[in-house]
């Protein structure tokens, strides 16, 4: 598998706590925003990665943290991983945000999301 980018994707149990903990206390930079303007997600810079901060959970921690694999083709991965018998605990989907994402579990059960950034997406614009 060819992996473009990644990223640690972290569902807090308050996220305007822990936005507020990576940001201030931490002091990480703030890579991109996104969401509704009243409960954004929000990606750090994180050395040579990032830290994603979104959505909410209210499971233990173990189910609150996931790898986010950016990749060229979710579906070739797919056919490629369920031939390999990879568990996949949901088929590859064009979300309401635009990108297509996969998510699969590794032998111990933590989620791995793979995504395509389709031409049209923002993240494929050169926003100068």
């Amino acid at each position: 598998m060819e992996v473009l980018s990644s990223r640690v994707l972290l569902r807090p149990g308050d996220l305007e706590r822990s936005r507020r903990f990576y940001a201030e206390t931490l002091g990480l930079a703030v890579y991109r925003e996104f969401g509704p303007p009243d409960h954004p997600g929000v990606v750090f810079f994180l050395g040579q990665g990032f830290l994603e901060l979104s959505g909410h959970s209210g499971g233990p921690a173990g189910e609150r943290m996931m790898l986010w694999l950016q990749v060229r083709d979710v579906g070739r991965e797919e056919e490629r991983l369920r031939r390999a018998g990879v568990t996949v605990l949901r088929e590859a989907r064009r979300e309401p945000w635009g990108l297509i994402e996969l998510w699969i579990a590794d032998p111990d059960g933590h989620r791995i999301v793979l995504v395509e950034v389709p031409p049209e997406h923002p993240l494929r614009r050169d926003p100068r």
